[in-house]
């Protein structure tokens, strides 16, 4: 006869749990070794993904170290050192290489693949829910980034549209579309960067919610700082963090001026609905299309925190601490990867911010 009684299932006790082992994560992880941390004894990062790589290793094949932004250095170790210098490799082979040489480099001892399913408030400790078991922490560092939360905005008919529907995730090669009409919507880097190969191999409309802004000439470090202050403002107000790009605007590249000449660039606004064959604009007009490619972005992936209401009204989380990774409603949790740290050199940055601070805040 069983026994009917559940069993109990005992948390696993850290001081520190760290959510994500992508850039972020790994630069967290890396501090806190350095600030006399053991991994899997007094911290544990724990990773989704089935090998290291955090969200590199989905990317598109066509994406190459010539193609995509630049990949920073994580502390301790420079990319070249594991990655080379070639810049046709594919990023999600180089990026990946790097990341795995990183964590046996400082044995950081990554759990994966382990999903965090929900983080609790339990008095003095946070209790976290995954599929491999549970855990209790003194503190918490957040670094689950955007790519499990792709965001496709809803609009009118698209129930209806008969089409395929893609997002930026789902991209693999532009010769899957061969004889069909692509239309790309958005205005960001990775529109330009698919809208470009796709109209090479057939015929493609582009539209975006807002007009792109091209930019002339270089892109300084002062105005990087300005646009990631003007993120790092919305989340210490508790909005939501807003486009980078929107700030920075889209480098006039060679590759831009040869999609001009070969009318690939020819933006239009939104549509207004969709249809069983195409989409509508606002005055009437009717577009039959085969494939909508949503370069629309991502949100944060932050639904395992729901249940610690870490939000404001408005959607957002405020934000506090040096380098804004601190939540203000609880001190105990920071965000990496998250608002100005959502870049390469801002996550390293971000990471190293967060284990001093959180140390700060447990002792």
């Amino acid at each position: 006869m069983s026994d009917p009684t559940p069993a109990i299932r005992i948390a696993r006790k850290l001081d520190i749990v760290v959510i994500g082992a992508g850039q972020a994560g790994l630069s967290a992880a890396y501090h806190l070794k350095g600030a006399g941390l053991v991994p899997n004894r007094d911290f544990l990062v724990l990773d989704s993904a089935p090998r290291p790589g955090g969200a590199w290793q989905f990317r598109w094949p066509s994406l190459t170290l010539s193609t995509v932004n630049r990949v920073h250095d994580l502390p301790g170790m420079s990319f070249t050192e594991s990655a080379g210098e070639d810049p046709s490799v594919q990023a999600a082979v180089a990026v990946p290489q790097y990341f795995a040489a990183y964590e046996d480099r400082f044995d950081l001892q990554v759990q994966r693949p382990s999903t965090a399913r929900v983080v609790c408030n339990r008095g003095e400790r946070l209790r976290i829910e995954t599929d491999h078991g549970l855990y209790s922490a003194r503190g918490l560092i957040n670094a689950t980034g955007t790519w499990e939360k792709p965001f496709i905005p809803d609009y009118p008919g698209a129930d209806s549209f008969a089409g395929r529907q893609l997002h930026t995730r789902d991209y693999q090669t532009a010769s899957d579309f061969a004889g069909q009409h692509v239309m790309v919507v958005g205005a960001g880097i990775s529109a330009i960067q698919l809208l470009d190969e796709i109209s090479r191999v057939t015929t493609t409309s582009w539209v975006s919610r807002t007009p792109p802004h091209f930019r002339d000439g270089s892109f300084t470090h002062e105005d990087g700082r300005a646009a990631v202050k003007l993120v790092e403002d919305r989340v210490r107000a508790g909005l939501p963090p807003g486009s980078v790009v929107s700030v920075t605007g889209l480098p006039r590249s060679p590759a831009i001026a040869a999609m001009e000449q070969r009318g690939a660039l020819n933006n239009q606004p939104m549509f207004e609905s969709m249809t069983p064959t195409g989409v509508r604009w606002a005055d009437g007009r009717e577009q039959a299309v085969d494939v909508i490619l949503w370069c629309t972005g991502f949100r944060s992936a932050l639904d395992h925190l729901a249940p610690l209401q870490l939000r404001e009204p408005s959607g957002g989380i405020t934000m506090t601490g040096r380098l804004a990774t601190q939540v203000a409603r609880d001190p105990r949790i920071h965000l990496v990867g998250y608002g100005p740290s959502a870049s390469t050199i801002g996550a390293n940055r971000a990471g190293a911010a967060a284990a001093k601070e959180l140390l700060t805040t447990l002792s």
